[in-house]
């Protein structure tokens, strides 16, 4: 395996890495859990929990990386920044506020689009409630479970241009949803320019001909990942 890292810091010359091993949903088994411990504590890393449900290993040196993914047996969370890099999930089945137990909807999107090539860098958010824990409503593309049904959002952004998220569908059935989400996100892929995020698509094109587009869009007739061949 490649070894995949982040230059961190550099001190007096000496420069530190972090990783940061994909976590589905940030959902992780104690036997994953504590080999990420162990690794840490074998080569000096310090553990850092992120905003996006992963724990990033930092404090690494560069040498010790293909080491330290070998013994890890996990993958990277990010190989290319052009692409789906996380997709948060809320624990909605083990959550009293939820209206709607969503961990395995978000762990078939998860299991298809991680990783997925987009024009820019993507997040998804999944939510059981309103409350929308994960911060849905900052995420490129997200899914909300509600009383009367599931609602889709698109275009929340934060960092630099924060942007809170349209909702293009409300009080969907499920599948619904569902279908509606990946004709959203096909969309995305097939329209906006290189670079470009979802936010600024939709912002250039205007939220009424996003919606628009989405509505012809056959989520299954392109592979983009081929089309520009970054995986």
């Amino acid at each position: 395996m490649a070894y995949y890292g982040n230059l961190q810091k550099v001190r007096n010359g000496v420069k530190t890495f972090g990783i940061t091993p994909h976590i589905p949903g940030g959902f992780i088994t104690p036997d994953n859990l504590i080999k990420i411990g162990e690794v840490a504590k074998k080569y000096k890393g310090v553990l850092k929990l992120t905003s996006g449900q992963r724990i990033l290993i930092t404090n690494l040196t560069e040498e010790d990386l293909p080491n330290i993914w070998a013994e890890l047996g996990m993958e990277p969370a990010v190989k290319n920044i052009y692409s789906v890099k996380n997709v948060e999930i809320c624990p909605s089945a083990f959550c009293k506020r939820s209206k709607a137990n969503i961990m395995g909807l978000g762990m078939i999107i998860s299991k298809k689009y991680h990783g997925s090539a987009m024009p820019n860098r993507t997040k998804i958010g999944i939510a059981g409630c309103r409350n929308a824990c994960g911060g849905v409503y900052s995420k490129d593309f997200g899914i909300i479970a509600d009383v009367t049904g599931f609602r889709v959002t698109v275009g929340g952004s934060s960092g630099f241009h924060p942007r809170v998220a349209d909702i293009i569908g409300i009080d969907l059935p499920q599948d619904e949803a569902y279908n509606l989400f990946e004709k959203a996100i096909t969309y995305y892929q097939l329209n906006a320019n290189f670079g470009e995020k979802a936010s600024d698509f939709i912002l250039r094109i205007g939220l009424d001909k996003f919606k628009e587009g989405t509505t012809k869009q056959d989520s299954n007739d392109f592979d983009y990942n081929k089309k520009f061949s970054l995986t």
